[in-house]
């Protein structure tokens, strides 16, 4: 989730919380999230790690960059005014009542699953995932986290109080990291982690109890967006490479939260400074479509900006979509996920877009109030969220 200051730039590294008193390393199991008499607040997400979307530039949820590119003086912009969201085929729900608690169901974790090495002009990126699995028996549905960073990194520490309450609703939840601009990546780079993560999660599900026929993928902004490129890239085969090529990537449900689509508009609901951030030459936005050196600007709908749009892949037999947008999002236009919901709904795709009232750019916001943080972990969202997982695979 997006960690950022309400202003003009973000600066630094936001921590990202306290770390798990229990966890494991190196693919050992542990035991997390013991049934209790009393529920209790989920786990709270560690500080990112080292590896492949970690480092020191993890900014959750970050999607793009100011003059020079994302991570010139460490600066990105956030807007400093947000036009009122259009609310075309969609819903608008305030999100107010009980916070989500964890503890009712024990389940174990699998940390730090080396899941695919791709290499890239002579270097291995080692790219791992971390799963959570519910102690009862039989076969779960798997949903596959996909965490925000901007672009820029990718730590799949993220989300953790979310996942744990989704896996104590009866799914197996494995977050995932996949190679970045800081790893001299692009989006067709990181879309081939997130198919090649769920490939070897089916071809492995026996010793995960997943069932494999029931795959959703889930993200949080940048992650919303590669969610949504999996979604409607099902079955088109330039984007699996790499390993377990025997298994398929296709899923069976969507959820997007507050992802950019359209590359070309993450900014177009916000001032006009923050606007022609978003466009300049050679940041991280750029970066993702063209490449590391690039010297162009995401400024135009170019073939290149079209080919990294999800919207463009949509067609009729593409998975459910559930989508958030917070109104109060200042890092990715709501606009984004108002154009990805209507490509989807125009070509028959059973899509569903939610307004949140009053809600930011993720429940991580440090400086935002908690007005702006907390809808995001209400029961009222998560429970939807959950709702929409039972209808589609069947938990």
């Amino acid at each position: 989730m997006a960690k950022f200051m309400l202003g003009r730039t973000l600066v630094g590294v936001a921590a990202l919380g306290l770390a798990l008193t229990a966890c494991s390393t190196d693919g050992e199991t542990t035991e997390s999230g013991a049934a209790s008499a009393q529920p209790s607040s989920c786990p709270t997400t560690p500080a990112p790690q080292g590896g492949a979307g970690a480092g020191a530039g993890a900014r959750a949820g970050v999607p793009s960059g100011g003059p020079g590119g994302a991570g010139a003086g460490g600066q990105l912009p956030v807007a400093s005014t947000v036009a009122k969201p259009d609310t075309t085929n969609s819903k608008v729900i305030t999100a107010t009542g009980a916070q989500i608690e964890c503890g009712g169901t024990e389940v174990e974790t699998h940390d730090d699953i080396v899941y695919s090495t791709p290499g890239a002009n002579g270097k291995k990126t080692e790219l791992k995932l971390d799963i959570t699995v519910p102690k009862s028996g039989g076969e779960k549905p798997l949903v596959v986290y996909i965490p925000g960073g901007g672009f820029l990194a990718a730590p799949k520490e993220q989300g953790l109080n979310r996942r744990t309450y989704i896996a104590e609703h009866g799914y197996v939840v494995a977050s995932v990291s996949y190679r970045t601009t800081t790893d001299g990546a692009t989006y067709a780079d990181g879309l081939a982690d997130v198919k090649s993560a769920i490939r070897y999660l089916r071809a492995h599900a026996a010793a995960y109890r997943i069932d494999p026929d029931q795959v959703a993928v889930w993200g949080d902004s940048a992650g919303g967006y590669l969610a949504a490129m999996a979604g409607t890239t099902g079955g088109i085969k330039k984007f699996d490479v790499g390993d377990n090529l025997d298994q398929s990537s296709e899923v069976q449900a969507v959820v997007d939260d507050f992802g950019p689509a359209d590359l070309s508009k993450i900014g177009a609901d916000y001032d006009d400074k923050t606007k022609q951030e978003n466009l300049a030459v050679g940041n991280m936005t750029a970066k993702w479509v063209y490449g590391p050196d690039t010297k162009k600007s995401v400024a135009e709908y170019t073939d290149e900006v079209k080919a990294a749009d999800p919207a463009t892949y949509a067609d009729a037999g593409d998975p459910a979509f559930l989508i958030y947008h917070g109104d109060q999002d200042r890092l990715v236009s709501p606009s984004e996920t108002l154009a990805l919901n209507n490509a989807l709904l125009a070509k028959g795709v059973d899509s569903t877009r939610y307004i949140i009232t009053g809600a930011g750019h993720g429940d991580g916001a440090i400086g935002m109030p908690a007005s702006m943080t907390e809808p995001w972990t209400t029961r009222k969202v998560v429970d939807q969220l959950v709702g929409f997982l039972d209808d589609h695979l069947g938990s």
